[in-house]
C-alpha cells in the first residue's frame, strides 16, 4: 500500500508529538532524581554530628525604627532622621540565576522586609524528619550569650601595642553596650547557616574572620591563605587566586556542630569601615573600570529604570552608571536587580549583635590592627599585612574628600537617605555622622 503525501506527513507529526512527550517526561524525572539526590545530601550535612548540645540560636531584631532615631537624636540633634512614610521596607530581589550569584546570593536570600521571618529551605527540609524537630524547637528557643570573651594576649611581648590595645577595648566595649541596649531578642530573621555564610575558618590558629568587602578583604585573605600555608607570602598571591580559587573553608561549610563549636572557641574578627567611604568605593571599583559582570548585571539594569532617554549603547553594555544611578537603586525598595556583598550593610554581612566579635578592626587604622591582632593568635613573627592596593593601584583611594566629589552631585535628601541606608553601622561602630 502506498501512503500519500498527506498520510505520510500526519503519520511523522504523530511521531514527532509522540518523541516531544517523551522527552519531556524523561527530563522531568531526571530533574526529580536530581533534586531527591541533592536533599539527601543536604539533610545528612545538616544532621551530621548532632549531639544532645543545642547549636542554633534565635536572631534577635537589632532595632527598632523608634529606638534608632531616638539615640541618633540624643547623640546628633543636628541630624535628626526623618520620619519615613513608607518605613523603608528593604526589599532585596532574589532573581536571576546567573554568577549573581555567588557574590549576592547570600544577601539577597535575606531578601524579605526586616519584620518578616525567612524560614530556609534547609530547615524545612530537616523538620520533615522524624526525630528532629523537637532538637530544632529547643535550637530556637536557645538564647545568645551576651558577654563577650577577653582577648587572650598572652602572645604579645612589645609595649608598643598598648595604645592600639586600649582603643581595641573601647570598641568592643561600645560594640558589646549598643547590642545590650537594642538587641531584643525576637523570632528567627535568618537560621544560622546564613549568618556564618560570610565567615573564612582559619583552623591552624584558630581564626574566624567575617569578610567585609571594600574594607581589605582581599588582603586579609591573602594573610589567611599564608597562615593555612598555602602560600609562602601575601605578596605573592593574585586577586583572581584570592577571590575565585575557593582555597579557604567558610564556616557555613561545617555541620552544627563544627559551626558552634568554632564559634565559642576560635578568636573572631571583623574588620569594618565607613560606609560612605565603602559604598563610594564599591562605586569607583565596580562601574568606573571595566567589568564583564557588574556591567552587563547591574549596569544595564540601573541604566533602563534610572537613566530616562538612555542610549542604545548603555542599555546595551551598561557601562557609563553614574553616582547619583546607582544611589537611586540603592534606595530603592524595589530594585531592578537585588543587593550585592560590596554595598550591603555590615549588620547584615556579619550579624554583629549576634555573633559577638573578639576583635574590632577598621580600615581606618588597618595595618596597625591587622598587624596587632596577628601578635594576639601568634602569627609568624615575619608575617606582616600587606599595604598595597590590590587593583586599580594607580586610583587615588577612597578617603573622605574623594567622597565629597562623589557627594556634591547628590540631593540633601539623598545624602540623608544614604545615611539612614546604613544607620546602624554608623551607630554600632561609632562612625561620626556625615556632614549632610
Amino acid at each position: 500500500m502506498v501512503m500519500n503525501p498527506k498520510q505520510v506527513f500526519l503519520s511523522v507529526l504523530l511521531f514527532g508529538v509522540a518523541g516531544l512527550l517523551l522527552f519531556m517526561y524523561l527530563q522531568v524525572w531526571i530533574e526529580e532524581q536530581h533534586t531527591g539526590r541533592m536533599e539527601k545530601k543536604r539533610e545528612q550535612k545538616a544532621t551530621s554530628g548532632w549531639g544532645s548540645v543545642n547549636y542554633l540560636q534565635p536572631v534577635p531584631r537589632i532595632m527598632t525604627r523608634e529606638k534608632i532615631q531616638e539615640h541618633n537624636t540624643d547623640q546628633n540633634p543636628k541630624y535628626h532622621m526623618p520620619e519615613d512614610p513608607k518605613k523603608k521596607k528593604e526589599n532585596l530581589n532574589s532573581e536571576r540565576s546567573t554568577r549573581v550569584l555567588t557574590e549576592t546570593s547570600h544577601s539577597q536570600r535575606e531578601g524579605q522586609a526586616l519584620g518578616k521571618t525567612t524560614e530556609s529551605p534547609t530547615i524545612k527540609l530537616i523538620e520533615k524528619h522524624r526525630g528532629t524537630k523537637t532538637l530544632f524547637k529547643k535550637f530556637r528557643e536557645m538564647n545568645w550569650p551576651l558577654d563577650i570573651r577577653p582577648l587572650n594576649k598572652s602572645l604579645v611581648k612589645d609595649n608598643k601595642w598598648r595604645r592600639t590595645d586600649e582603643t581595641q577595648e573601647k570598641r568592643r566595649s561600645f560594640l558589646q553596650e549598643f547590642c545590650k541596649k537594642y538587641g531584643g531578642v525576637s523570632r528567627p530573621q535568618s537560621h544560622l547557616f546564613h549568618m556564618v555564610s560570610r565567615i573564612y575558618v582559619e583552623d591552624k590558629h584558630k581564626i574566624l574572620y567575617c569578610e567585609v568587602p571594600k574594607a581589605g578583604c582581599s588582603n586579609w585573605k591573602r594573610i589567611l591563605m599564608v597562615l593555612n600555608g598555602l602560600a609562602p607570602s601575601a605578596y605573592n598571591i593574585s586577586h583572581d587566586a584570592v577571590h575565585y580559587g575557593k582555597h579557604l573553608k567558610k564556616l557555613d561549610s561545617f555541620d552544627l556542630k563544627g559551626i558552634y563549636t568554632r564559634l565559642n572557641t576560635y578568636t573572631k574578627a571583623v574588620f569594618v569601615r565607613d560606609p560612605m567611604e565603602r559604598l563610594v568605593s564599591a562605586f569607583r571599583d565596580k562601574f568606573e573600570h571595566p567589568n564583564s559582570y557588574y556591567h552587563p548585571v547591574f549596569g544595564k539594569a540601573i541604566i533602563k529604570k534610572y537613566r530616562p532617554n538612555a542610549c542604545e549603547e548603555a542599555l546595551n553594555n551598561g557601562s557609563g552608571v553614574k553616582f547619583k544611578e546607582f544611589v537611586h537603586y540603592l534606595l530603592d525598595s524595589h530594585r531592578p536587580v537585588g543587593m550585592d556583598i560590596h554595598w550591603e550593610k555590615v549588620s547584615k554581612l556579619c550579624y554583629p549583635c549576634l555573633i559577638h566579635y573578639d576583635f574590632v578592626g577598621k580600615f581606618e587604622t588597618l595595618e596597625e590592627d591587622a598587624n596587632y591582632f596577628l601578635q594576639l593568635i601568634g602569627a609568624p613573627k615575619e608575617l606582616k599585612f600587606p599595604n598595597f592596593k590590590d587593583r586599580h593601584s594607580s586610583d587615588e583611594r577612597t578617603n573622605a574628600q574623594v567622597v565629597r566629589q562623589y557627594l556634591k552631585d547628590l540631593t540633601g535628601t539623598e545624602r540623608q537617605l544614604i545615611y539612614d541606608f546604613y544607620h546602624l553601622d554608623y551607630l554600632m561602630f561609632n562612625y561620626t555622622t556625615p556632614f549632610l
